[in-house]
């Protein structure tokens, strides 16, 4: 079952996509966004009373936004690709823990919206990602049961700004931040589509040129096993978003690097949940007294 959020006529909604192209608008039924139904527990039964509705709107009429457009916590993991783990000085050496940093819901747009990049930098980066969307609370959560605690999967482009994430010697935020950076969707696909057991595959294009293909069976932490560590020091709540790592061959790591440019179009191919989309575009920006502000 594929689900997404959209604006419609000035409103955010969310929906259920039918077929390729059709959706069916689901806000009102008791609930007024994805994020909202995930937590009562109620996508199967919106699903089923969904079969009796029309699907009056088509993704053309429609500006998609990400699937969970405010969750509560995004929660992103780095150098989780085994040989991803290999472009660092201490490669050679497997992590015990995963690193992980925090996004705003601020720094993703919806697909088929721009990703901006910054007047403050010419290093705009991409990194395809499958995300996790959690479905139940939950704290000290066992990799066992976390498939469990899964909502469903998106794909999401975590945009970085390479030179920022270099500002503070302890953490990447500044560069993970950037309003409008990055991107997830176009859906959600619930987990109930997928084998646990058998691995994804991401791709990522830019201009249609690929850059990164690998597949979760080299993930260095599973996604059961990010649940049970993040679980740890902090309790997952439904709406919560985690990215689980990107592959080889960010655009940093080419000699020279490849940067993203405004008329770039960046595409994350996930199997079994599709293709998110974006356009690159620099950030409108006016200088009101000596500070920069979008417009």
């Amino acid at each position: 079952m594929k689900l997404l959020s959209f604006e419609h006529q000035g409103r955010e909604c969310f929906g259920l996509l039918r077929g390729a192209t059709d959706i069916v608008d689901l806000t009102g039924l008791g609930y007024d966004s994805l994020r909202a139904a995930i937590a009562a527990q109620a996508l199967h039964e919106l699903a089923r009373r969904a079969e009796n509705l029309p699907a009056a709107l088509r993704l053309a009429d429609v500006k998609l936004r990400p699937p969970i457009p405010v969750p509560g916590k995004i929660i992103c993991v780095g150098v989780n690709y085994g040989n991803r783990n290999e472009e660092y000085k201490d490669g050679s050496v497997a992590p015990s823990y995963p690193s992980v940093f925090p996004r705003f819901p601020a720094s993703f747009v919806g697909h088929g919206q721009a990703v901006l990049r910054p007047p403050e930098s010419a290093q705009l980066d991409y990194e395809g990602e499958i995300a996790l969307v959690i479905g139940r609370r939950g704290r000290r959560i066992a990799a066992a049961d976390a498939w469990s605690h899964i909502a469903g999967l998106t794909c999401a482009n975590e945009g970085t700004v390479r030179d920022w994430v270099r500002h503070g010697k302890f953490n990447v935020t500044q560069g993970k931040n950037f309003e409008s950076s990055g991107s997830m969707g176009p859906w959600m696909v619930t987990a109930d589509a997928f084998d646990p057991a058998a691995p994804m595959t991401i791709t990522t294009r830019v201009n249609g040129e690929q850059r990164q293909h690998d597949t979760t069976a080299h993930l260095m932490f599973a996604f059961d096993e990010l649940i049970r560590y993040i679980s740890i020091w902090t309790a997952l709540e439904p709406g919560d978003v985690i990215l689980t790592g990107t592959p080889v061959g960010a655009g940093v790591r080419f000699t020279p690097p490849r940067f993203l440019e405004p008329g770039d179009l960046v595409e994350v191919d996930v199997s079994g949940i599709g293709t998110l989309s974006n356009p690159v575009a620099d950030e409108p920006v006016a200088t009101v007294r000596g500070t920069p502000h979008a417009q």
